[in-house]
């Protein structure tokens, strides 16, 4: 019998809602965000990572990656609190070596719907089941089953990436791990009297079976929904996943000389001023079976020393972090292995273009401290440790 709680904690009664707040032309911006680790056993430092994203945007159009999306109707709400809405669902694919991104890229409608939809199958209480169906050939959705007990995920590459030796389909279930990482947090925060804010629902741990193809690995995974209403300004963001399951985030906003470029070069000489120079982050420590939050963050980007670069020939960065409170002190050592980027080309006011790039980073753990009151832990002291880093830099508005 396995000591891991049958059921997701929290309240997921809003999982499902697109109409939390109310929409902000041009600045609103809805996704369902899912990305899996898999140890990989051919490299231990590293792990085959999958993520997947469902998005819809209120917006006249916008060039994802080159792509122009013109959505051309609106979200629409039935009397049950099920939603139609025009969005793309975008996928990347790590396997240790080789990137597939995008490895898929689709514009599709899609329905979000509760259980208490009448056409939902079974009976419906509307705590957290339900689902997000993109109107497409293939099987592309993701899902609470009844009584919060798992998620599922289905995706599949597209043809292009199947040539390229990209696995051809994605099945997922993911599962309570322990405690705070497998317990919904909830944050909304409302920044000005127009409406501007975000609206956040994250897990950010569990445990993971993912079938690629035929073959079935077991590992981890991090889910959020998230709105936002606001200008999207550069970030660093990161986590880890640890083998004991233990969790690590951090993310520093801030504004750089990096905010007015319009290119994806991974990283710039220039990029050295931040500010503010200020971020947070959260420690799940299964061992001391406590959370600590920190409000101190500082994040360093330095180029890769060792010649790693991305399928475009861009040397990769590393990223030193610390976090820190009166308590606990963390710092952490990562190098980037590989990229995925999308870039986010906004029309605006004046006839005018703002620009987003958004980097996500599946790197090794070079090195890792922990100090508390309980003494020193480092890499050693863990089996594994897995995560992912993004970079964002431009404004979109």
């Amino acid at each position: 019998m396995s000591n891991y709680p049958d059921k997701f904690g929290g309240d997921f009664s809003s999982l499902w809602k697109l109409d939390v707040m109310p929409p902000i032309h041009r600045l609103s911006w809805w996704w369902y965000w899912v990305i899996i680790f898999i140890p990989d056993p051919d490299n231990p430092k590293r792990s085959r990572q999958l993520m997947t994203l469902w998005s819809t945007k209120e917006t006249e159009a916008i060039r994802v990656s080159g792509y122009w999306w013109k959505p051309g109707s609106r979200m629409y709400k039935d009397e049950h609190e099920g939603f139609v809405i025009p969005g793309m669902v975008f996928a990347w694919w790590y396997d240790g070596e080789n990137m597939f991104e995008p490895m898929t890229m689709k514009e599709c409608r899609m329905g979000v719907f509760p259980d208490t939809l009448p056409l939902y199958p079974g009976e419906g209480f509307g705590d957290g089941a339900g689902a997000i169906v993109p109107l497409n050939r293939e099987d592309m959705s993701f899902g609470m089953r009844p009584g919060n007990s798992s998620f599922w995920l289905r995706v599949s590459s597209d043809q292009e990436s199947r040539s390229k030796g990209a696995p051809s389909i994605f099945e997922a279930e993911l599962t309570p791990w322990w405690g705070p990482p497998s317990s919904l947090t909830y944050k909304n925060n409302i920044l000005l009297a127009n409406g501007m804010g975000y609206d956040i629902l994250r897990l950010q741990g569990t445990l993971c079976k993912l079938k690629v193809d035929d073959e079935e690995f077991h590992g981890s995974a991090y889910f959020q929904k998230v709105t936002v209403q606001s200008p999207a300004f550069p970030w660093f963001w990161g986590m880890l996943h640890f083998n004991d399951g233990s969790y690590i985030d951090w993310f520093m906003p801030h504004v750089s000389p990096l905010s007015t470029t319009m290119d994806d070069i991974p990283w710039k000489r220039r990029d050295f001023i931040r500010s503010p120079n200020i971020g947070s982050g959260i420690f799940h420590d299964k061992k001391l079976n406590r959370t600590e939050n920190f409000e101190k963050c500082e994040v360093e980007l330095t180029e890769s020393d060792e010649e790693l670069r991305d399928h475009m020939g861009n040397l990769l960065p590393k990223f030193r972090v610390r976090i820190w409170n009166n308590r606990t002190k963390i710092s952490i050592a990562v190098k980037a292995v590989s990229r995925a980027r999308w870039t986010f080309d906004q029309p605006t006011r004046g006839g005018l273009v703002s620009h987003l790039t958004y980097n996500e980073y599946p790197f090794e753990v070079q090195a890792i401290k922990i100090e508390d009151d309980s003494g020193v832990r480092n890499i050693e002291d863990y089996e594994w440790i897995h995560g992912n880093a993004e970079h964002a830099w431009g404004i979109l508005h």
